[in-house]
């Protein structure tokens, strides 16, 4: 009853903290790291998450309003945890804030990436080779990768914007 006078103590989840665990549990997947050979490092490990959450937010972006509504919690989301990590780290005021702002850049530029890679301007081997990975890679691990993107991409696809919010499209 007295719900809306204590919204931060309710149990309630925020807004895209599904998407984004979702999202979390994709990127943990060993095979990126294994077959895939991006580097198992925080460099490494941010790159696949904020390609899964690039890959979710141009997926959101074709439902108009309530998918704009969706892409905001699920960035809002990305940044929490993207500030809340790096407080770990022992980063602090100033400092986080220019570091989260340059992560939230890397997620934008790599939701142009696959725009452009969803919509046929680019090819996926080049969307993943400049989402996940910083110097060479051998071709089989970058085929590996850009399939499991393209995989990730059409379970998203088929999904409703209810179920991917839920982060349930897979």
């Amino acid at each position: 009853m007295l719900a809306f006078l204590f919204r931060g103590l309710t149990a309630d989840r925020q807004p895209g903290a599904a998407l984004f665990d979702a999202l979390t549990a994709e990127a943990r997947r060993p095979d990126w790291y294994r077959e895939g050979e991006v580097p198992d490092t925080l460099d490494g490990r941010f790159a696949v998450l904020a390609t899964m959450t690039a890959l979710a937010l141009v997926r959101l972006e074709r439902d108009g309003d309530e998918g704009n509504r969706a892409s905001v919690s699920l960035t809002e989301r990305f940044v929490e945890v993207m500030e809340s990590e790096h407080r770990e780290l022992g980063l602090g005021d100033p400092t986080l804030g220019r570091v989260v702002r340059k992560l939230v850049g890397m997620l934008a530029r790599r939701t142009e990436l696959w725009r452009m890679a969803i919509s046929g301007e680019a090819d996926w081997k080049r969307g993943a080779r400049e989402s996940l990975y910083r110097g060479e890679v051998p071709e089989e691990a970058l085929e590996h990768n850009a399939a499991a993107i393209r995989a990730l991409w059409k379970r998203l696809d088929r999904a409703s914007l209810d179920r991917v919010g839920q982060g349930k499209f897979g």
